[in-house]
């Protein structure tokens, strides 16, 4: 006989399972300075059938989410990855993130990334990596290029290879805390309320969705205004001659925004008929291009606030659009509301950039919108406050930590009215992020990775990029697993402890 566990239920009967916790979360206020009162947990769980059991339940498939299911399950831990989406890789590939931002930090490349590049080498036939020489402004890592669908198609089969199991289609509606432990987190799925319990919880939600069930302190939005990063709604086009397209920004408007390297690496792709790579973006040399736009009607001033494409090595005539980019005046990505108003609105704005680019860029003639982003761009929303918080002088500091997970040197990066970016660290300087920005004082089994990581507004726009999550979610897989394999719990793992080949990273 098949499961099943819908739930008739009265109101009085749902306003009990839920318990006051869902009034906290719905009724949740800002506190001054960018703070966000921590939520008690949603649906309790109370009455609810177990749908699954495991010993790591990681919740958010994307960047760092994913990298924390396969590095806890290759250990031989069981694991469940809970996704609400149908695709891993989040923002990468369901929102159109294209490509990974660099890091500036040499030997910045754990264990997981550089296996990443591998199997998506071995999928399209040629590394992932750009191989442009060295320069100023162009160094290392983190220098993936992923076409999206491949990058779905790689997740899935790693998955399937370390035995890590993914749900599917299940968004995040609570949590069971007993005693400082998460024992069951609770799941919306196309049969009803479910938990899923597991010994270690990793929240890779992005918006820190899984600690604020549990109660763990958050604060969301800049602490000078109150003012989240502003959001995107990325898309592609196709029909594109991208040959055309740098002929036109590099030949005849004599645009720098990549150096002279870039352009012959591109002309030697192709002339062997491999797909190149390009960017162009409205910088100081091609402002009046899209300014002129502006006057002719064709384009709005919030249109041309951010304007940014690149070409997809892996999709032949195909170009990867980093915009339109929602004013961040109008739209908040903590606001449920005004998250979802932007969407429309982004979508209006890409419209009018598809169309502009077809009737005024030479090599857009035939293209059209071939893809729109399944998932609203956020850079930032919600921040946990763990056992360690970043801030910017640990970034301008260069600061080193026993207990670092990764590095890097990705400068912090504010999107608002104008670009807000911070003095870039020299060449060879990093710093690095310390396990301890990962674990909590208020829940001992739980891990918070990727953007929602425990750290200042400042702090994580440097942070956040997809290199550095990714890096994140695979210490917090390892130490997942070898604190149950210890018997110690997770906020209580000295990273520096473990034996530095079951580490992948040593702080130098």
């Amino acid at each position: 006989m098949e499961k099943s566990f819908s739930i008739p239920i009265s109101r009085r009967a749902f306003m009990k399972l839920v318990g006051m916790g869902t009034v906290g979360v719905l009724a949740e206020t800002a506190l001054p300075n960018g703070k966000a009162a921590a939520a008690p947990a949603g649906v309790n769980g109370e009455g609810l059938p177990t749908l699954m059991t495991a010993d790591v339940c990681v919740v958010g498939g994307g960047a760092a989410g994913t990298a924390a299911a396969i590095s806890a399950a290759r250990t031989g831990a069981k694991v469940v990855l809970v996704e609400r989406g149908i695709s891993l890789g989040g923002l990468a590939t369901q929102g159109c993130v294209f490509p990974c931002m660099p890091t500036y930090a040499f030997d910045s490349d754990t264990p997981y990334i550089k296996e990443l590049n591998k199997r998506i080498e071995a999928k399209a036939g040629f590394s992932p990596v750009p191989n442009v020489p060295e320069t100023d402004t162009h160094y290392g890592e983190g220098l993936g290029v992923y076409a999206p669908e491949l990058l779905t198609e790689v997740y899935d089969e790693w998955c399937e290879e370390t035995g890590a199991t993914i749900l599917y289609d299940a968004a995040l509606a609570g949590a069971v805390v007993e005693a400082g432990t998460i024992t069951a987190c609770v799941v919306q799925t196309v049969e009803g309320l479910g938990k899923i319990q597991a010994k270690t919880f990793i929240d890779a939600t992005g918006d820190a969705l899984l600690s604020r069930f549990a109660g763990v302190p958050t604060e969301k939005g800049s602490e000078t205004n109150g003012r989240n990063q502003p959001m995107s709604l990325r898309f592609e086009m196709g029909g594109v001659d991208v040959p055309k397209v740098q002929h036109f920004f590099h030949d005849t408007l004599k645009d720098t925004w990549l150096e002279e390297n870039w352009s012959k690496k591109f002309k030697e792709d192709v002339k062997k008929g491999r797909d190149p790579f390009w960017e162009f973006a409205k910088w100081k040399k091609t402002e009046n291009l899209f300014r002129e736009a502006v006057k002719k009607g064709e384009l709005t001033e919030d249109d041309i606030l951010y304007i940014q494409a690149f070409s997809v090595p892996g999709k032949p005539y195909t170009m990867s659009m980093n915009c339109p980019e929602m004013p961040p005046l109008m739209f908040s990505a903590t606001d449920a509301v005004s998250r979802s108003k932007a969407v429309s609105f982004g979508r209006k704005m890409m419209r009018r950039l598809a169309a502009y680019f077809k009737g005024n860029i030479p090599g857009f003639e035939k293209a059209y919108i071939s893809r729109e982003a399944s998932m609203v761009g956020v850079r930032e929303s919600w921040r946990i406050r763990g056992k360690y918080y970043m801030e910017a002088d640990d970034y301008l500091k260069a600061r080193h930590f026993p207990d670092a997970v990764c590095r890097t040197a990705y400068p912090i990066d504010i999107h608002d009215v104008k670009l807000d970016l911070f003095e870039k660290l020299k060449k060879g300087q990093y710093y690095e992020i310390p396990y301890r920005a990962l674990v909590t004082n208020e829940m001992s089994n739980l891990l918070v990775v990727g953007r929602c990581a425990s750290g200042s507004f400042a702090a994580q726009a440097s942070f956040r990029i997809q290199p550095t999550c990714m890096s994140m979610g695979e210490a917090a897989g390892l130490a997942a697993a070898w604190g149950l394999s210890q018997g110690v719990p997770v906020n209580e793992v000295k990273w520096e402890d473990i034996p530095a080949e079951k580490r992948s990273y040593v702080s130098q």
